[in-house]
C-alpha cells in the first residue's frame, strides 16, 4: 500500500497533465480548471511516497518538499474550485469578476502562479532527497530539481504588474504556449515517478 498509493498518485499526475494540455490546445477552460483540481491530489500522494522511502539523512528536504506541496495544493484547489463554481455560475459584478476570474489576471490568477511556484519549490526539495541509484532515477532527480527554477518566475512575475489590466478577459496564446511547454516538461517527471514506484514494489 505504501508503494501503490504513490504510484497511483503519479498516474493521476500524468493523466491530468496530459488532459490539461489537451484542454489548452482546444481552448476548453472549464476542462482545464476541472482536471487541475485532481493534479494536486495526485501530487501529494506522489510526494508522500518519496517521503516514505527517503533515507534518514535526507528527511529535512523531503519534509520541506511535502509541506510546501500542501501549500500548493490548497492554493490551486481554491483557485480552480472558484472558477468552476462561483465564477461560472453566479452573476458577479465587474469588480468581483476582476478579482475572481482567472482569465482577467487578477488576484486568483496571481494565487495560481504562487501555487505553482510552491509546487516548483516542492519538487526542488523532493529532488534533493531522492537517492538516485539508477540512470532513470538520476533523470528524475535532476528534472525535479531544475523544475524548482520555475519558483522564481512564478513568485516574482505577479509583482511586476505584467498581468494587470487584462480587461477583455483573455490571457490568450501568449499564456497558452508557456503552459504547454510546462506540460511537456512535467510529463516526464510524472512518468519517471510512476516508473520509480513501480520499480520499488
Amino acid at each position: 500500500m505504501n508503494r501503490t498509493i504513490p504510484q497511483i498518485g503519479a498516474a493521476i499526475v500524468t493523466v491530468t497533465v496530459f488532459l490539461f494540455a489537451v484542454c489548452l490546445i482546444f481552448d476548453f477552460s472549464f476542462g482545464s480548471y476541472f482536471v487541475c483540481m485532481f493534479l494536486p491530489l495526485g501530487y501529494i500522494m506522489m510526494a508522500v511516497g518519496f517521503q516514505y522511502e527517503c533515507d534518514e539523512n535526507r528527511r529535512v528536504p523531503v519534509n520541506i518538499g511535502v509541506a510546501v506541496g500542501v501549500i500548493y495544493a490548497v492554493l490551486v484547489l481554491l483557485v480552480y474550485f472558484a472558477q468552476t463554481t462561483s465564477v461560472r455560475l453566479e452573476n458577479l459584478n465587474e469588480q468581483a469578476i476582476k478579482i475572481l476570474d482567472f482569465q482577467r489576471g487578477g488576484l486568483l490568477f496571481n494565487y495560481d502562479l504562487l501555487g505553482y511556484g510552491m509546487m516548483a519549490l516542492s519538487t526542488f526539495f523532493i529532488g534533493l532527497s531522492i537517492n538516485s541509484n539508477s540512470k532513470r532515477d538520476k533523470w528524475l532527480k535532476y528534472l525535479m530539481m531544475v523544475h524548482g527554477i520555475f519558483f522564481i518566475s512564478c513568485f516574482t512575475m505577479p509583482m511586476t504588474g505584467m498581468f494587470t489590466g487584462m480587461e477583455n478577459g483573455e490571457i490568450g496564446s501568449g499564456g497558452t504556449i508557456p503552459l504547454l511547454c510546462w506540460c511537456a516538461y512535467f510529463l516526464p517527471v510524472s512518468v519517471l515517478s510512476y516508473k520509480h514506484f513501480q520499480k520499488v514494489q
